[in-house]
């Protein structure tokens, strides 16, 4: 029998640790109640509207962390793109009926220029079914816009078909749909 190497036991200990270091970045964000599979990354997030030229230049995106339930706070990942104004810009946060904000979140919050894109998660709790909205009101500059995040809670309901179908005089048959 040969005896081992001594060049065998560093070897392993240096592939234990590449084995840790490669597994320990897919599960650095995995914080208490939230599981990721390894290599998966957040969903991206969608811009909330395009950025109005008589605006405040802020781009509003989001996403939302989860699936909205009653009276189970639902955090909505918001960044704000376009900061320009020296003196920073602020952000103020409205719900409809069927979301409930902490009040912290009620007063004008500040948003710092200088940081490449800012970011902040907002929990909403949904405290009724349908859809509701957060809705994002960004200043910067003196100009204000407002952008509204679509939060479905439950099953959407689906619209109903009404209307009335009318004969012309021709013969044609038109179905006249109210507008809501």
């Amino acid at each position: 029998m040969s005896a081992p190497s001594s060049f065998a036991h560093p070897r392993l200990a240096l592939l234990v640790l590449l084995a840790v270091a490669v597994a320990t970045p897919a599960c650095a964000d995995a914080g208490p109640g939230h599981t990721r599979q390894a290599g998966a990354a957040p969903a991206a997030l969608k811009a909330v509207a395009p950025r109005k030229a008589n605006g405040s230049g802020i781009e509003v995106q989001f996403r939302i962390d989860g699936t909205p339930r009653l009276g189970e706070v639902l955090p909505v990942t918001l960044s704000f793109v376009g900061i320009t104004d020296p003196s920073g810009a602020s952000v103020r946060f409205t719900a409809d009926a069927g979301l409930s904000l902490p009040a912290t979140y009620l007063a004008r919050l500040p948003l710092a220029a200088g940081q490449p894109v800012p970011t902040m998660t907002v929990p909403v709790t949904p405290t009724a079914d349908g859809l509701a909205y957060l809705n994002v009101f960004t200043a910067q500059g003196g100009s204000t816009s407002a952008n509204s995040v679509p939060i479905q809670v439950g099953r959407p309901v689906a619209a109903k078909a009404g209307g009335e179908l009318k004969s012309t005089p021709t013969g044609d048959k038109i179905l006249i749909l109210p507008v809501p």
